[in-house]
């Protein structure tokens, strides 16, 4: 019992770690808008953290990953409420792809790809919508001035958010399906 919970704590902080890393390194992360929103491979750690430990996992994890964000500068902060609905609860609902955990292992052990890819797809997407709606939030509340003249302030974030989000979920369930497909194991605790 105490050697999973050294290991879930030495993988909380590497793949945390990570995950910083490949948000801030330049040829990993494209940055779409000046006030942050970039696609990176960045969730993608956390997206493993959720599939390998479920929710404790994947919500620590990225909890960490925004709460790293702001202490080493990389956070596009307006006020407190701002700083806390773009990184700490956006990130740290990154997690929910932890809801599908359980199936993803049991699927991995039985061999049935299918079923795990699908699992690891819907994971990935609840992940992204929660972290999604929360810039989205954000982005209608704090960053309407933004908003051209004419366009609905929800329509900006909408898009805004959108913009960068969707290719994020899509890069992220690519790479960890692919990773989980080629190396099941992985998802297995050990």
């Amino acid at each position: 019992m105490r050697s999973r919970r050294v290991l879930f704590l030495v993988e909380m902080a590497i793949f945390s770690a990570i995950a910083v890393l490949l948000d801030i390194i330049p040829f990993l992360s494209f940055k779409l808008w000046a006030q942050g929103g970039s696609v990176s491979f960045s969730m993608v750690p956390v997206l493993i953290m959720a599939f390998r430990w479920g929710l404790k996992g994947g919500l620590t994890s990225g909890f960490l990953l925004g709460l790293y964000q702001i202490l080493l500068g990389n956070a596009f902060l307006v006020t407190p409420v701002q700083t806390f609905l773009d990184y700490i609860v956006a990130f740290t609902l990154i997690g929910l792809a932890g809801l599908t955990s359980a199936q993803v292992a049991a699927a991995a052990h039985k061999n049935r790809v299918k079923r795990m890819v699908t699992g690891i797809i819907i994971g990935c997407f609840i992940g992204s919508l929660f972290r999604f709606l929360s810039h989205f939030t954000a982005g209608i509340v704090f960053y309407g001035n933004f908003a051209p003249p004419g366009q609905p302030v929800w329509l900006y974030s909408l898009i805004y958010n959108g913009g960068y989000m969707l290719p994020d979920f899509i890069l992220s369930a690519v790479l960890v399906g692919l990773l989980f497909v080629n190396r099941p194991m992985l998802v297995q605790r050990k």
